[in-house]
């Protein structure tokens, strides 16, 4: 997925660019540091959303259709997209499971992720095509909702590969 981000950088069609990857990337690692979280722990809390956002993303999508999800994430900045999204038990599931994969604490991962998801929002929006651009679809949730979970949607990966693309410390 992450030479799909880059596809849509170099894409004049789309919204993406090295500046909205840079800052998505770096709020990432802010968020991180401020909570104490370690880079590994961020990365597979990432890579945890990214598995359990793909199968409700898709459910979305058969529900409302791709563009009317695509406008639907277009509008979540804020943590209201939390709750939009992931129901409180969905969120109760993805909390154990980040402890107990990373051993981060549960406080911790409780505050981490209303503000992680916004951020998630911010890296599928750069697959938006541009006001100017007619008909274009979103490749990277496109990418994100037809991939299966091979590796190739993992979001703890993109973050990564994302830091090493902009020469970012960890």
């Amino acid at each position: 997925m992450f030479f799909e981000v880059l596809s849509a950088i170099n894409d004049p069609n789309q919204q993406a660019s090295i500046g909205q990857l840079e800052q998505v990337t770096k709020s990432v690692q802010q968020l991180a540091g401020s909570k104490g979280v370690n880079p590994s722990q961020m990365q597979s809390m990432m890579t945890i959303l990214g598995g359990a956002l793909q199968p409700i993303l898709k459910q979305k999508q058969s529900q409302l259709g791709a563009g009317q999800l695509a406008s639907m994430l277009g509008g979540t900045s804020d943590s209201s997209a939390l709750t939009s999204i992931l129901s409180p038990q969905i969120q109760q599931q993805l909390i154990q499971a980040v402890v107990q994969k990373t051993g981060m604490q549960a406080s911790i991962a409780q505050a981490i992720l209303p503000q992680i998801l916004p951020l998630v929002m911010k890296l599928f929006n750069m697959g938006a095509p541009t006001p100017e651009s007619v008909g274009g679809t979103n490749s990277l949730l496109t990418t994100f909702l037809a991939e299966n979970r091979s590796g190739n949607t993992d979001l703890g990966n993109v973050m990564k590969f994302a830091g090493r693309f902009l020469n970012l410390p960890n």
